[in-house]
């Protein structure tokens, strides 16, 4: 690909996985659960339980918040060290997934489609996938707010000092590789080495994905849900994670640095509820 306009990438290249012998299943599977309860599946167990507390409070959904990346500290070189602290520690359990991954042939990055060997290929695909889910994923925020079925989500809600924005973007791309390196690369190689069928592993990861949001309420699980089955398509088409990391990057950029914008431009959507 010459151009950075030109985003068609390779059909078919879902990465084929052995299935591993009988013996070894239990092993792969404690794996998974390790790597998982670690990192985002415990977040999705915490996440029911938090829905679970939201739905059975006296306050109507609509009327509750959540903040995503709250401050540590009133003090600005404490709440600065944590938030940094806290970004670096949760790559730990990314670092992990890819560990575990590699081959002595291969790389877990080159395995999962993470590298620099199509990049051109990787951002426009990203930004395609920007235009797909940015849109309908602001609309269905909307309309979950206006039916009160999802929380006043703050994106933003750090202190503005310098390093705000750049730990926002840090942030951002935290979560991008969080979520498309465990929940998309690991997991679908681990699953198809299990057997499971690629729509199988599809819907799965998806349920997950949508599952550690429900702290922020019912809609957002029914739109991250159906972001995970958009995302795991592409990876099945292209075999590659790095524009779902790079789309993911960008939407919650947007999201985080936007979100006082978006609450002075919107109030009624995106501010508490009166």
């Amino acid at each position: 690909m010459g151009e950075a306009g030109d985003v068609r990438l390779p059909r078919a290249s879902f990465p084929l996985e052995n299935v591993v012998e009988h013996g070894h299943r239990a092993r792969l599977w404690w794996e998974v659960g390790i790597v998982l309860g670690l990192s985002l599946g415990q977040s999705a167990v915490y996440s029911i339980f938090t829905i679970v507390q939201r739905l059975a409070a006296p306050t109507p959904l609509k009327d509750q918040s959540a903040q995503l990346n709250p401050s540590q500290s009133s003090t600005q070189w404490v709440d600065f060290t944590y938030q940094v602290l806290d970004i670096g520690f949760s790559l730990m359990a990314v670092a992990l997934a890819v560990y575990l991954l590699w081959q002595p042939t291969r790389s877990g990055f080159r395995r999962i489609g993470l590298d620099w060997t199509r990049p051109w290929r990787d951002l426009g695909g990203g930004a395609l996938l920007v235009a797909v889910i940015g849109v309908p994923g602001l609309a269905l925020y909307a309309v979950g707010r206006a039916i009160g079925i999802t929380v006043d989500v703050q994106a933003s809600p750090l202190d503005q000092y310098w390093w705000t924005v750049p730990v926002l973007l840090l942030s951002a791309v935290r979560a991008a590789l969080q979520e498309e390196i465990i929940m998309i690369g690991y997991l679908f190689t681990r699953l198809r080495q299990l057997g499971w069928n690629s729509w199988w592993v599809i819907v799965a990861s998806a349920l997950v994905r949508g599952s550690y949001h429900l702290y922020q309420g019912i809609g957002p699980f029914f739109g991250n849900a159906a972001m995970g089955i958009v995302f795991g398509w592409c990876y099945r088409r292209w075999g590659r994670t790095a524009p779902l990391v790079v789309a993911h990057s960008l939407l919650d950029i947007v999201s985080f640095v936007g979100y006082p914008l978006a609450v002075a431009l919107w109030p009624g959507v995106f501010g508490p509820s009166k």
